[in-house]
């Protein structure tokens, strides 16, 4: 069936454009509900990202630095004053190390933002890079290497 034949009676039945929105066929692989992008994916990379293939997101190939950065009373007041999470696009597809609300702290590559979404991929030690989406929300601090 052509992508950009749908039926309005179909949608979300399983059939027809399999529930999508007209003019946004096929979907980004590996990102389940995201939709795709005609002409290319966002954030000026026609035809997909960095080290992908066609609006594919690619795990990095090396792991992360391998020490844990101590974060300092001076960063975090510099944070705050630089624009606080919303400033970690300048981040995208840098090692980037995350401390969370909750305590946590961990690796994180980020590629995308979609609303409060962070998306990219977490380090998980022996596992490696796995494929995450943060809340951004949730981001108590960030530095990027």
């Amino acid at each position: 069936m052509n992508p950009f034949d749908f039926d309005d009676n179909s949608r979300g039945r399983g059939s027809g454009s399999g529930g999508r929105q007209p003019g946004f066929p096929g979907g980004i692989p590996g990102i389940p509900g995201l939709p795709g992008f005609p002409g290319g994916a966002p954030g000026g990379f026609p035809g997909g990202f960095p080290g992908g293939g066609p609006g594919q997101l690619q795990a990095p190939t090396s792991p992360p630095p391998s020490f844990t950065p101590q974060m300092t009373t001076f960063q975090q007041q510099e944070f705050t004053r630089s624009g606080g999470v919303s400033s970690i696009r300048r981040c995208f597809f840098r090692n980037t190390f995350i401390w969370m609300r909750n305590g946590n702290s961990f690796w994180f590559f980020p590629m995308l933002a979609f609303g409060n979404q962070i998306i990219g991929f977490r380090w998980r030690g022996t596992r490696g890079w796995v494929y995450d989406s943060i809340n951004r929300n949730s981001i108590w601090f960030f530095q990027c290497y």
